[in-house]
Order: C-alpha cells, then sequence, then structure tokens
C-alpha cells in the first residue's frame, strides 16, 4: 500500500529543516556535504574484471552485459564545452575491459554528435566486443517522410562506422499519442522498412523505446505476434514503480510495464534507473538510512541494484561522465548482488514514500525540451528547485527565524545557476516543449507556478 501524504509542516518536520536551513546559511542551494552519506568516492576500490554480470538475449543466446553504457551524457572539455574524445576513448576501453559490451546511443544525443563520437570509440576496438544500440530519433514533422527517416537510420549507420545495428529502436513511442506513432512509422511504411531490415540481417535485433501514452505501448505490445519484437527499453526505478502515475497522471508505473512484457517473454532494457542522477543525490536524511544499511556501498549502487535484479532486464542502462561513476556501477554489476524481496520492499514502502512526499518535479535534466525559442533555461530552472527541495532550503514561511538569510541565498544561487533572461517568469506559455517531455511534464504550467514562488520570496509574501 503506497502511504499517504504527510502534510507539508510534518514533513519538514521529519526532514530536519531547522539544521538543514541552519547549514544553508553558509552555502545557499548548494549540495550539503555528509562524510557519512555522500562521500561515496573517497574510498573507492577498483571494480574486478572477469565478474560482470551477463543476461541472455533469449533470440540470440548472445551474452548481454547487465550494466550498458548510455551514450546521451558524454564528457566535456572543462575549457570550452566540446565533447573530449580522448576521454570518451578512455571511458569505453576502462568499460569493455570490464567486461562492459552494450554501448546505447541515438541522432538525437549530444547535440546530434553522440553516433559519431561512440563510433570513433567502437571502432578501435573488434566489432565481436561489443553490441550497438541506436534509435531512430525521427522527433521532428520534417523527419517524417519515409525517405528522411530511412536517411537517418543509414546516417546512423555511417556514423557508428558499422554496417548492422544489434538493437535498434522506435524512439519514444508514445510521445504524441497514436496519432504521432502513425505519421512516424506506420503511414509512411518506415517500420516495415525496418522490418525488412532485419529480415536482412542488417538490423539484429528490433524494439522500441516508451514515454508517454500508454495507448501506443498496448497497442505495440498486441501486435507483437505480427511485429515480434525482441526487446522493449522502459523507464524502471524503485520511485517510478508504483509512484510514476502518483508523481504524474500521465504516466505509467514501471510495475505494469515490465508485467506486460513479462507476459510476453520479452527483455527489457532499463533506462533512467536513477532518474537522472536524483536517485543518487537524494537528501541527507534518505541518504543516512542507505549508508546505514550498506555502509560500503554508495546511495547510487541501490538503484542499479534495484533495476538489475528482476530476471526480465537484458540490461541496464547508465549515461556515466565521470570515470569515478563508471567505476561505481561497475561495483554494482560485477557481479550483481541481487536485492533481497525484504531490501526491495524496503526501497517501495520507505525510501520511494519519502521521496514521493517531497513533492519535486520530475524532471530529469535530459533536455529534450530545449532550446527553448524564448531562450528559457527550463531543466536549469527545474534541477536549481529540485536541489534546493531536497536540501530544506527552499524559503518557506517569512515568519521563519532564517528566512531572510534563506531567501538571500536562493535568489542568488537562482541567478548564479540560470541567467535571468533565462528565467521562468519570461516563459509566455507557448507549450513548444511539453510535447517533447518524456516526462510529460505540464512545463507551461510548472514553469508559471514556480515564478509565482519566486515573486513571492521576492516581495516576502510567503506564508506556510
Amino acid at each position: 500500500m503506497k502511504a499517504k501524504n504527510i502534510t507539508r509542516r510534518s514533513f519538514l518536520k521529519r526532514l530536519g529543516v531547522g539544521g538543514l536551513a541552519s547549514a544553508a546559511l553558509l552555502t545557499g542551494c548548494k549540495k550539503q556535504t555528509d562524510s557519512a552519506a555522500t562521500d561515496d568516492y573517497t574510498r573507492q576500490v577498483e571494480p574486478p574484471t572477469g565478474q560482470m554480470t551477463y543476461r541472455e538475449n533469449p533470440k540470440t543466446k548472445e551474452k548481454v552485459s547487465l550494466l550498458g553504457y548510455g551514450m546521451m551524457r558524454l564528457p566535456k572539455k572543462a575549457d570550452d564545452e566540446t565533447f573530449d574524445q580522448e576521454m570518451i576513448n578512455r571511458q569505453v576501453d576502462y568499460a569493455i575491459a570490464h567486461g562492459l559490451n552494450y554501448f546505447d546511443t541515438s541522432p538525437a544525443y549530444c547535440k546530434g554528435l553522440s553516433e559519431r563520437l561512440t563510433g570513433i570509440a567502437l571502432s578501435r576496438h573488434k566489432r565481436n566486443e561489443f553490441f550497438i544500440a541506436t534509435k531512430l530519433s525521427n522527433f521532428n514533422p520534417e523527419t517524417w517522410s519515409r525517405k528522411a527517416s530511412i536517411e537517418m537510420y543509414r546516417n546512423s549507420m555511417r556514423e557508428l562506422q558499422v554496417d548492422y545495428i544489434d538493437y535498434y529502436l522506435l524512439h519514444g513511442i508514445g510521445m504524441g499519442g497514436m496519432e504521432s506513432l502513425q505519421q512516424r512509422y506506420l503511414n509512411n511504411g518506415v517500420l516495415q522498412f525496418l522490418l525488412d531490415e532485419r529480415r536482412a540481417g542488417r538490423i539484429k535485433n528490433l524494439g522500441f523505446s516508451y514515454h508517454g501514452d500508454i495507448e501506443v505501448f498496448d497497442y505495440l505490445l498486441s501486435k507483437n505476434d505480427e511485429y515480434h519484437w525482441e526487446f522493449v527499453q522502459i523507464e524502471l526505478n524503485y520511485l517510478d514503480w508504483e509512484y510514476a502515475d502518483e508523481i504524474n497522471e500521465r504516466n505509467t508505473d514501471a510495475s505494469y510495464l515490465y508485467a506486460e512484457l513479462q507476459k510476453l517473454n520479452i527483455p527489457a532494457v532499463i533506462m533512467e534507473p536513477l532518474l537522472g542522477g536524483r536517485l543518487a543525490n537524494v537528501p541527507q536524511f534518505i541518504a543516512k538510512k542507505l549508508k546505514e544499511r550498506e555502509p560500503e556501498r554508495s546511495v547510487a549502487s541501490w538503484a542499479f541494484r534495484y533495476a538489475g535484479t528482476p530476471k526480465g532486464v537484458l540490461t541496464v542502462l547508465s549515461g556515466m561522465t565521470y570515470m569515478e561513476h563508471l567505476k561505481d556501477n561497475l561495483l554494482s554489476y560485477c557481479p550483481l548482488k541481487p536485492l533481497t524481496k525484504e531490501e526491495q520492499d524496503y526501497l517501495h514502502t520507505e525510501i520511494a514514500a519519502e521521496l514521493y512526499n517531497m513533492n519535486t518535479i520530475p524532471c530529469n535534466d535530459c533536455k529534450y525540451c530545449m532550446p527553448c525559442p524564448y531562450g528559457i533555461d527550463i531543466p536549469g530552472i527545474f534541477v536549481h528547485y529540485n536541489k534546493c527541495v531536497n536540501e530544506g532550503t527552499l524559503p518557506r514561511d517569512k515568519g521563519d527565524e532564517n528566512f531572510r538569510e534563506l531567501r538571500r541565498r536562493y535568489l542568488i544561487g537562482l541567478d548564479r545557476s540560470v541567467p535571468r533572461l533565462r528565467q521562468a517568469d519570461h516563459c509566455i506559455g507557448c507549450g513548444q516543449c511539453e510535447p517533447h517531455c518524456p516526462q510529460r511534464i505540464r512545463i507551461p504550467r510548472e514553469l508559471h507556478r514556480i515564478a509565482e514562488y519566486v515573486e513571492d520570496v521576492k516581495q516576502s509574501k510567503l506564508e506556510r
């Protein structure tokens, strides 16, 4: 049973907002550190080689590493914000040396450069050392034609420097509902083209990734006897397992998605095991609980072990920007120590319930909503707001003895995180961003809510 909402006052009391607020007077909304809870990497040991956990592809019988590399948040050079190919190569080499063999990319990732960067890194290895997954990311109506979609598919092979693709996906079905599915894949004959490419051996496994309208997910599964999906990519983590539809009524619980795939014996590829990092950067009081149970493991490892425990999971994707994140995730799966039933229940009933009641905005900082035609930094606004909610440093009550200092720190932190001309009060509500959000956030509504909150903070109008 899901926990009932607690009142804001009682939740803040449980959160220990008084102590957090006092600490915030020193650092504003910067992340607070606690050596017992958040210093996950200072004692990091080297992950072992030869101990990766693998899952078998039911069709090909090939062994797929339980950890997959999501090539969406690749490392950049510090000086000019260009992607650091040398570091990408090093991390790919390290991953392969430790048994990771599944790499997931898309024409839409890294400002359109992910496939090229991934292709350069992987071309230095034997083709049988890795599986490459990429997608038909024809979101823009300009790419809906048969000709444009097929060109996108063929360009992926050129960029990746391969003559076949191991795992190919219809990207983000459900976004835009059945009408979008019809326009992108069915009416133009593109899905039939991909089925023919699979028959010819240029696609080894065909599947789709799901975000959005559940009608589309159910429809494609109902056609499994015709299409024979080899895998489906879904969002699964211990918060979305039961709370996805309560956090946003337009989303679907991961428990339903996984169960439907199990009925058809379709392997699940897992995305967002960390919810864009939110399950690695949980509030301190939650991090302490997890560290008390497993002092030697990182907070993030709980989410990775959770996502990797179900037997129907083929691989779990992670966008690993830094080497220390790659090493930590390898430690979680070299080998996997599956969660017990008690541990899974603990995450569901205690940790997920606590996170749900914090009422953050479910933004994963994927940047699919960008660029905004009016220059609004949508993910930057949401990330800053969520961070302050998690740390208990939002100014909430002008009667609080720390209100004036929290107010000053919050406004300074916002201006440092997001330039003023790109803040929420400049949103005109055009709605162009909303159809592109995988989390189906009502973006203009949330931006207007935050804009009103910021104005109330400036005018000192807040009352608990």
